[in-house]
């Protein structure tokens, strides 16, 4: 089992987190060929992130857990959060006959309180945004908001949620730092001026000129997943390796280092 410390550090009075993002695909690597959520959960628990945003988390499904001998009892975030992160949310999303999945969060503090928005378009497409809440372990009495995304794959359906998502984030006070994460399905790039309308800046365009490529996870060609931030003194993206996760998911992870 990998060794687990906390990233968590206070530098002149300012608090440092580590967050990631990854998009699950329930637990499955390419092709749906192999249960690997044990393995994932070893190489999530390496990155010693404070924050982990997920997606395309298995709630439930009977007819995979009858399948697979290595299938966990409770639901997927709670197998991956154990005893490492202690709080966690849910935003069940799409439901159907043999069970459910949506987009999860992880955090080594307290989630205050969270809610999940449909952003659905479509009754064939679900599609949620998980607004968590986090206390922050410093003095201040400001939270830490934190969006866990999924988006839509048609260009004028991820559009609409880009606009609902923007609108979420401008009723945020701005004195209350704010995170954004996950899945835009965006490989045309066109997520970058409804965000910025609304404050957020892209950490790994600000320091590399634009996002990673991060789809397919064996052989990355598409920039689709993304962290976002707003009201935090300091940003730094965190490059990480491409083993294990190469054959962990469909979707490489992204994770970054700020500074509150």
């Amino acid at each position: 089992m990998a060794t687990i410390v906390s990233f968590l550090t206070e530098t002149g009075g300012h608090l440092a987190l580590r967050i990631l993002t990854l998009n699950t695909h329930k637990g499955f690597g390419h092709f749906n060929r192999k249960f690997l959520l044990p393995e994932l959960r070893e190489a999530v628990r390496a990155v010693a992130a404070d924050v982990v945003f997920m997606q395309e988390v298995q709630g439930a499904h009977e007819k995979k857990a009858f399948r697979h001998a290595r299938w966990p009892d409770a639901p997927h975030y709670e197998f991956l959060a154990d005893s490492i992160w202690p709080h966690h949310a849910y935003g069940r999303n799409a439901v159907y006959p043999m069970g459910h999945h949506g987009n999860a969060l992880m955090s080594k503090f307290l989630i205050i309180d969270y809610r999940n928005v449909d952003a659905s378009i479509t009754k064939a497409e679900k599609r949620g945004l998980l607004h968590c809440r986090i206390d922050k372990p410093d003095d201040s009495d400001k939270p830490l908001h934190a969006f866990c995304v999924h988006l839509g794959l048609l260009e004028k359906h991820r559009q609409t949620q880009l606009e609902q998502l923007c609108d979420l984030v401008s009723s945020i006070p701005e004195s209350e730092p704010v995170v954004v994460a996950g899945d835009f399905n965006d490989w045309q790039g066109k997520a970058r001026k409804v965000m910025a309308s609304c404050g957020l800046t892209d950490v790994f365009e600000a320091r590399w000129g634009g996002p990673p490529k991060t789809f397919p996870a064996i052989f990355p060609l598409f920039r689709l997943d993304r962290i976002y931030v707003r009201g935090v003194s300091e940003h730094e993206p965190i490059k990480l390796p491409n083993r294990p996760w190469a054959h962990l998911s469909d979707h490489a992870p992204l994770a970054a280092e700020i500074t509150l």
